[in-house]
């Protein structure tokens, strides 16, 4: 009998992968965006290169914390599931063992092996067995709060970092063009890394990405262009 290989399944990489392209994307689009409505508004370079910075660290902080409270909601319902599972199995085994049949039953397995799988299970880890397979919960789709909020934060600032830099490279007269081209170039390669990563195709993320990044950074423009005139 030859030896069994080893699977890497890409649904691993759905907490992290979620919360780091969320990130790196938010970083580019709203740094980028904010350079260029204060650029269009005809602020001077250095206003620029300072409302910059203030929004990656003002964005990475933002989305560090909404990240924790989104993913702490999410492990929450998951304790408090599992808590009352827990219950369950202690007031009614049987009942429970049963119910874990009716779920094998309801993907095809027949009845008697359904409630011996059950059985098998259910005496090796009960609460595993029900978390699993009854409620959905399990090790690779589990809530990480702290995983997210620090995926999030970390690619943001890189994220943001990208048109930031690009601040500081040409005359203040090109400032709008080399931003705005050099963004939307980090967002394609951002669609395209992430569309690798996730095992998806490259051409639909990569487009999607970079339109609405194109999208955001124009009509922020147009607004800081409308209101530099005006103010």
């Amino acid at each position: 009998m030859g030896r069994l290989h080893k699977e890497n399944h890409l649904v691993e990489r759905i907490g992290w992968l979620r919360a780091a392209v969320l990130g790196a994307n938010d970083g580019i689009i709203s740094t980028a965006s904010l350079i260029l409505g204060v650029a269009s508004a005809s602020a001077s370079q250095s206003d620029v290169l300072l409302t910059g910075v203030a929004g990656l660290v003002a964005g990475a902080m933002s989305m560090a914390a909404g990240e924790y409270v989104s993913v702490s909601s999410q492990s929450d319902t998951e304790h408090a599931d599992l808590a009352r599972e827990k219950r369950e199995l202690a007031d009614d085994p049987v009942f429970e063992r049963e119910e874990l049949a009716q779920v094998y039953v309801a993907r095809g397995v027949e009845a008697e092996l359904a409630r011996e799988v059950a059985r098998q299970l259910m005496a090796k880890d009960a609460l595993g067995a029900h978390a699993r397979d009854e409620l959905g919960i399990s090790e690779v789709t589990a809530a990480r709060p702290v995983q997210a909020a620090l995926a999030s934060a970390a690619t943001f600032s890189v994220g943001a970092a990208a048109p930031l830099a690009l601040v500081l490279v040409p005359p203040s007269n090109m400032l709008i063009p080399v931003v705005s081209a050099g963004s939307l170039i980090f967002l394609a390669l951002l669609g395209a890394i992430g569309a690798k990563a996730g095992g998806a195709g490259l051409l639909k993320p990569t487009i999607r990405v970079t339109f609405w990044g194109a999208f955001a950074m124009a009509l922020t423009a147009g607004i800081g262009a409308i209101f530099g005139k005006v103010v």
